[in-house]
């Protein structure tokens, strides 16, 4: 049974930065496309970012664009997300999430596999 396990959370004061990570195992990890989620009022979980399996395409939401960057070591089975300039508003549980497919996608529909996140507490 494949796993995700995230680490990296923490409180943070705003403007700060943290850097988050997402190790799996049991898993063809490079045939996977990785993804960040949250919870948002109104959705089940918000979009963060995505990476394609080779590492070739990313894709952001609108909140994080600019601040967040998603990356990925194939040869360690991990993706990472570098979170700056944090905003209080940015608090929250991150999961990452597989999905085996060609395309980023922006809802959790078609996302196999989860991980139980890791909570980023940013202070104002």
């Amino acid at each position: 049974q494949a796993q995700l396990r995230e680490s990296g959370g923490g409180l943070v004061q705003a403007g700060g930065s943290l850097r988050l990570s997402c190790a799996a195992s049991e898993l063809n990890f490079g045939n996977y496309v990785m993804a960040w989620f949250r919870p948002a009022p109104g959705k089940e979980r918000e979009f963060v970012a995505g990476i394609t399996a080779r590492g070739d395409n990313v894709d952001y939401g609108a909140s994080v664009k600019g601040r967040f960057t998603i990356s990925r070591d194939n040869a360690k089975n991990m993706v990472y997300l570098q979170l700056n300039i944090l905003r209080p508003e940015d608090t929250a549980v991150y999961s990452c999430a597989a999905r085996r497919t060609e395309n980023i996608a922006t809802t959790v529909i078609g996302y196999t596999y989860w991980g139980r996140g890791t909570q980023v507490t940013v202070s104002s």
